[in-house]
């Protein structure tokens, strides 16, 4: 399953880096005297989280690889090549702060990332003072786009909520299951992902009785909590 959602990270990536590398001329005003458009990729490079990370660097190294190859004797947009300013944030909030700092300070007028939605929010105001445009293949977490704090960034997934949503309304609708389990990792995402969860499951008038939630740390062997849920079923 991690497989896959790595994989759905790097093609989101992709085409998220497609559509805004065509908007690289519009928020890059320096993009018309000089012939390198920098484009930020900012994201968990290294640490527990790299392989959600690395796969947006490749899909931004295909992509961009594509878009200066394209016309040898144009370059990558309108005679100017893409440079990548790749840099690695561990999905850690304090370290993506000084991510984004150095993004702005090499000029870079776009950034792809970051990944994790703690690192985003972290990083967000920095980009806004600069006004750099931010896209997320990844980062969920619903006030990101819908508290309209951050004009500047932009998103290719469905929020926390709405994932939420959706998935309840497969179990209930589809499924025809009104006993639910919910089992989490404990990281931001899994515990905010399980709390809209349960908070639609709990307000559905065909649920006789709450979820229950169980909590596995993250990265570890889930077979404990799933025997406990087995003997609660």
């Amino acid at each position: 399953m991690r497989k896959w959602n790595r994989n759905i990270v790097a093609l989101v990536a992709a085409l998220g880096l497609a559509i805004t590398i065509v908007l690289l001329l519009t928020v890059d005003p320096a993009g018309a005297k000089n012939r390198i458009i920098k484009l930020g990729v900012a994201g968990p490079h290294s640490g527990e989280l790299a392989s959600y990370g690395i796969p947006s660097v490749h899909a931004a190294q295909l992509v961009v690889k594509d878009v200066n190859t394209r016309n040898s004797e144009m370059g990558g947009i309108l005679g100017k090549k893409v440079e990548l300013v790749v840099i690695d944030d561990v999905c850690d909030p304090n370290i993506a702060t000084n991510v984004a700092t150095k993004l702005v300070s090499q000029g870079v007028p776009l950034v792809l990332g970051h990944v994790c939605s703690g690192a985003t929010k972290a990083a967000l105001g920095i980009y806004k003072a600069a006004g750099v445009v931010v896209m997320s293949p990844s980062a969920t977490n619903p006030p990101l786009t819908q508290s309209g704090e951050y004009p500047n960034f932009f998103r290719t997934i469905a929020s926390d909520d709405a994932q939420a949503q959706r998935q309840v309304s497969f179990i209930l609708n589809a499924l025809k299951l009104t006993k639910i389990a919910i089992l989490h990792d404990k990281g931001d995402y899994g515990k905010g992902l399980a709390e809209f969860a349960r908070s639609f499951f709990k307000a559905d008038p065909r649920q006789k009785s709450s979820p229950k939630t169980t909590k596995t740390p993250h990265h570890f062997n889930n077979t404990p909590a799933v025997h406990r849920l087995a003997r609660w079923s």
